[in-house]
């Protein structure tokens, strides 16, 4: 699944295309979709203007002066920008036209994903409740130092509930677990305040590497100019269990954790 990374390449790729141009229309060719595209919703972005494409942990919003549409790429979907007359294709469920012709164009062979609308996104039951953002200045050691305590979960797994923060997933928590030399199940409430000011900046960091790599490389994930990611080209334990530790040499254990896939240095990790 498209993680922040890949949320955040999507974004920035298709702002410069969309932002303040007037919608001519939505053409929705196939709206079973996870949730199924409102009926109604080409009407209300017909002849409106989108002011902004913003990120929220893992959806698009596409803000309007009315409303937002909320935007998820679910496991294989993709939001390409389109400015030529290429032809729709078997997968591409969605076209969101603008005015100068230029096109949003959303493929999902999955149908995984969702377009859905909210007059205030904020209340919406998929954003309400969502943790602060990993790169803002609300997320930090501090706060998460306050979050774990008298936790026994796994430090993996709190890094992944998206209560406490959004976005870092499974890919981005093997990697700044690694980096800081956290056990992935150590107890929460086990680790020092010093260590997860540590943890923190290993997140920040190397969730705004990869944005700046254009994501990850997961297998079906494409940014708004058909392209994947390069990322995983930099990983240090995510996707390299049995492969040798970056800095011991001693080979990466492998496990699962909550059905993922957890890869870390049984030496280089406590």
């Amino acid at each position: 699944m498209p993680e922040l990374p890949e949320v955040e390449t999507t974004r920035r790729g298709i702002a410069p295309h969309s932002e303040n141009k007037t919608v001519a229309e939505l053409i929705v060719r196939d709206p079973r979709l996870r949730w199924p595209v409102p009926g109604d919703l080409p009407a209300l972005l017909a002849g409106r203007v989108l002011r902004g494409a913003d990120r929220r942990a893992k959806y698009l919003l596409l803000r309007f002066d009315h409303g937002t549409v909320i935007v998820h790429l679910g496991m294989s979907g993709s939001l390409r920008v389109i400015t030529d007359a290429s032809p729709a294709q078997k997968h591409d469920h969605i076209d969101l036209v603008f005015s100068d012709g230029v096109r949003l164009r959303f493929n999902d062979p999955r149908r995984f994903g969702c377009w859905l609308w909210a007059e205030q996104p904020d209340k919406h039951p998929l954003l309400a409740s969502l943790g602060p953002e990993p790169l803002s200045e609300g997320f930090n050691g501090p706060y998460l130092f306050r979050k774990s305590r008298k936790r026994k979960t796994p430090i993996k797994s709190l890094l992944m509930d998206n209560r406490i923060v959004v976005g870092v997933g499974n890919i981005y928590a093997n990697e700044a677990l690694f980096k800081t030399g956290i056990h992935p199940n150590r107890p929460a409430g086990r680790i020092s305040a010093a260590r997860y000011h540590q943890l923190a900046e290993a997140i920040k960091e190397t969730l705004s590497a990869a944005i700046l790599m254009g994501g990850t490389t997961l297998r079906d994930f494409v940014n708004s100019e058909g392209k994947p990611g390069y990322f995983a080209q930099s990983l240090l334990a995510y996707g390299r269990g049995g492969q040798p530790c970056v800095e011991c040499q001693h080979p990466l254990k492998e496990i699962r954790m909550n059905q993922r896939s957890t890869v870390y240095c049984t030496r280089c990790q406590r």
